[in-house]
């Protein structure tokens, strides 16, 4: 099978189910998003980290395997004349969301509590955690603006939403792990 297809030369690409949008779409933009924090994550998970960080980290870059899905399905076409759904895998549940907060919460209590902002950086594994918070921010920004246009699976936006605070606290808890300076935010006062 060869990776080029030739078909997007004129800027276009197809949806799942076929329907061909500019590259440029809200849809392609939010599903590209989420497949760019993917990829940050991944960073992540190549770090020397805990392994139970690393095996989360492989069940969110699954999930978000499944929320790019969603995202790239042509809600006209999301149901085949048969009346099957034509994503035949599973979804995005409140389980999986749930997951997100047990792994918070477990985190969190081992460390300080939060009484400022804290600067992104002190070690490079923290600052890509912070670097995929806020690709996470922006896919869920993007992903938002698609569904007050489409509507899609509520749960796939909800557990963007969750996901960026999950990478925040792994980020804290990195942070503690590897001894590095968490540095307030503490401003100026005039």
């Amino acid at each position: 099978m060869k990776v080029y297809t030739k078909t997007g030369d004129k800027g276009t690409t197809a949806l799942f189910g076929g329907t061909r949008v500019p590259k440029h779409h809200i849809r392609i933009d939010s599903y590209g998003t989420v497949d760019e924090l993917n990829s940050h994550i991944g960073l992540i998970r190549d770090q020397d980290i805990n392994e139970l960080y690393k095996n989360v980290l492989i069940i969110i870059q699954d999930k978000l395997f499944t929320v790019g899905a969603v995202l790239a399905t042509d809600p006209e076409k999301a149901t085949l004349k048969n009346g099957k759904e034509r994503l035949n895998i599973p979804k995005i549940t409140e389980e999986d969301i749930k997951l997100l907060e047990d792994e918070m919460d477990t985190m969190n209590e081992s460390l300080p509590p939060m009484t400022h902002f804290v600067l992104p950086g002190g070690h490079s594994t923290v600052s890509y955690c912070h670097i995929a918070r806020c690709v996470c921010r922006r896919s869920e920004r993007l992903a938002s603006a698609l569904n007050e246009m489409e509507p899609f699976l509520p749960e796939a936006l909800k557990y963007l939403n969750r996901l960026s605070d999950y990478l925040f606290v792994l980020a804290r808890k990195l942070s503690n792990d590897l001894q590095a300076n968490e540095v307030k935010w503490i401003p100026e006062k005039h």
